[in-house]
């Protein structure tokens, strides 16, 4: 099932891939260093960053609570099946990623016990699926080395790699709409002019994301702020505001199954749960 977190780090995914539609080995398209990330940056770490010319880009859920907007009945809708285009080959703790990238695809790592899936997105490639699932990693605790299509998390006793295609059927159980927003942190007006524009058309170009649990989060700009404080002379910052109504969804058991747990009713009828 999709929630805020799921939404949070498929819009990270899309600015990322916008400013380093090469993955993060390489240079980004504006020039200057970037990261992306869900949350508020802390004041020690953004100061740091903005004195050395790196600009920060924030994901973060708005202030005003989700609203409920459930309006479809409950029935199994099956999906049309995907074709698997996209592989990922394992050595030991590393994984390399191979083939093609499409929409309706996962590809997600468990490392030990902690599985971390990615929703593919259109703008994809092999460099930065392996250098968003490297992002997804990391800010779960662990050293990771990436390059080129290849992750590895060298301290991990257990590692597992996977890719799959979408699910079969999917059941709605619930629908909500909510804010979220992309604010983009620069140490000067140039970096920020130059940024703007690259994010803005890469969420421009959407009328869907995909999520990580194979359904889609329908999304609407709603407007940006300009914040140029005078307080911190290196401090240039803008936020794009964007409406994602999105579902809560149940899942059947087909062999598209990612990382997750299978429970037998007295019916007989197999349900995967999905861990994201």
């Amino acid at each position: 099932m999709a929630d805020q977190a799921d939404v949070e780090s498929a819009l990270a995914a899309i600015v990322a891939n916008a400013l380093y539609p090469n993955g993060t080995g390489a240079a980004s398209v504006i020039g200057a260093e970037c990261r992306v990330y869900r949350g508020f940056p802390t004041a020690r770490a953004l100061d740091a960053d903005l004195s050395s010319g790196v600009l920060n880009v924030s994901v973060s859920s708005g202030s005003e609570a989700l609203k409920n907007v459930t309006r479809y009945p409950r029935q199994w809708q099956v999906a049309k099946p995907v074709a698997q285009l996209l592989s990922v080959a394992v050595s030991g703790q590393s994984a390399t990623f191979s083939g093609t990238c499409a929409l309706g695809q996962l590809a997600g790592v468990i490392v030990n016990d902690t599985p971390f899936p990615y929703a593919v997105q259109a703008s994809d490639s092999l460099a930065t699926v392996a250098s968003n699932l490297a992002a997804l990693i990391r800010a779960g605790g662990w050293i990771v080395n990436y390059a080129a299509s290849t992750v590895s998390v060298p301290n991990a006793e257990r590692f597992v790699a996977r890719v799959v295609t979408g699910v079969g059927a999917m059941q709605e159980i619930r629908r909500q709409v909510q804010d979220f927003k992309i604010s983009i942190w620069c140490p000067d007006p140039a970096i920020r002019d130059a940024a703007l524009p690259v994010i803005d058309l890469a969420m421009a170009e959407l009328n869907f994301i995909p999520l990580a649990d194979g359904s889609y989060g329908r999304i609407r700009f709603v407007g940006e702020m300009t914040e140029d404080s005078n307080a911190d002379a290196y401090l240039y910052r803008r936020d794009l505001i964007y409406s994602v109504e999105y579902p809560t969804t149940l899942t059947q058991m087909t062999p598209a199954m990612l990382f997750g747990s299978v429970a037998a009713t007295v019916d007989t009828v197999l349900l995967e749960k999905f861990i994201s």
